[in-house]
């Protein structure tokens, strides 16, 4: 039996947690979270990112998650036990949420999901970086 996209984002909701702008911002703030995980395409990176945001794309995903690859990136792999938000670019949030199941599914304890990604994060007013930025 197939599975459609709509039914793989809802498998992934059903699993991982959304957590809204102001209460990331707020966790990021505090040093509550970890790893601040966009998993977009590196020019859409480049072009505009949360502060601090490490630059994973979904289709690299696998391969820099386990510690045991050659492509492992020490900067999510150090840490495992910790809280992980990851990030796209809106909803509903399909890059993020099937990135997070996946680290999920790979043993990454604190994963949870930008609700609205980058642009609620923007239009919530919170500090963008990169080569979108105002001025820039």
């Amino acid at each position: 039996m197939s599975v459609t996209l709509a039914q793989m984002i809802a498998d992934a909701r059903a699993v991982i947690g959304e957590i809204g702008p102001a209460d990331a911002g707020a966790g990021i703030e505090r040093g509550a979270v970890g790893v601040v995980l966009d998993v977009r395409e590196p020019q859409e990176f480049a072009n505009e990112h949360l502060p601090g945001a490490v630059n994973i794309p979904r289709g690299l995903l696998e391969l820099r998650a386990d510690e045991r690859s050659p492509g492992a990136d020490a900067s999510l792999t150090a840490k495992r036990s910790g809280r992980i938000l990851v990030y796209c670019t809106r909803n509903p949030s399909a890059r993020s949420l099937l990135a997070a199941r996946t680290l999920k599914d790979m043993g990454y304890e604190e994963v949870e999901v930008l609700a609205g990604g980058l642009i609620a994060w923007a239009d919530a007013g919170l500090p963008v970086e990169g080569a979108a930025e105002p001025g820039a």
